[in-house]
């Protein structure tokens, strides 16, 4: 489970498999901001952050993008198929970073279930696009911090840390944890 006394969880070790809360955790924070940067890295050890359309509703350990398949970053990710894909929703104060691997996947049933007519703008030829490809993205780990809704509360409770020094005053919680457990 998510800790919030500043302490670090069993789980960001390793020695247990994802909580079922923690994978809903992860689910609802993930659902909610929707768009995210994936970052790979090149062939010469860069780091390249792109911004996604997440294209699943249902998290269930792995995330779906739709992609060109003769993109730079699907040439990542043969070199390099561990990425990152970080989430940053300021509506909800809250920012989950989700590392993994990533493959590129030519379905075209998963792309017809996934598909929606949005897309069209990167692919004009819809599922039907020559390059069209999905990525997915199977996580292994995810961090989150989720802070009160309330800014009001982020507020005093950033001003409580600054006057004691102790950052464990401001409310937010933070976990890690593996969901290839």
């Amino acid at each position: 489970m998510a800790q919030t006394d500043g302490s670090t969880p069993d789980h960001a070790h390793g020695n247990a498999g994802a909580d079922a809360d923690d994978v809903a955790k992860v689910a609802e924070l993930v659902d909610q901001a929707r768009i995210s940067m994936l970052t790979t890295m090149t062939a010469d050890g860069r780091h390249v952050s792109r911004p996604m359309a997440l294209q699943d509703v249902e998290f269930d350990g792995d995330l779906w993008f739709f992609v060109h398949d003769d993109s730079s970053k699907i040439a990542d990710i043969r070199s390099h198929p561990q990425v990152n894909v970080s989430f940053s929703d300021e509506k909800h104060s809250a920012w989950t970073s989700l590392s993994g691997t990533a493959e590129l996947v030519e379905d075209k049933v998963k792309a017809e279930e996934l598909w929606s007519p949005a897309l069209e703008v990167w692919f004009a030829d819809g599922l039907d696009t020559p390059t069209l490809a999905l990525l997915k993205v199977h996580v292994e780990t995810a961090e989150y911090w989720d802070a009160p809704r309330s800014k009001v509360r982020q507020l005093v409770g950033g001003i409580r840390a600054a006057v004691t020094g102790d950052p464990q005053k401001f409310p937010s919680e933070n976990a890690t944890t593996r969901l290839d457990g």
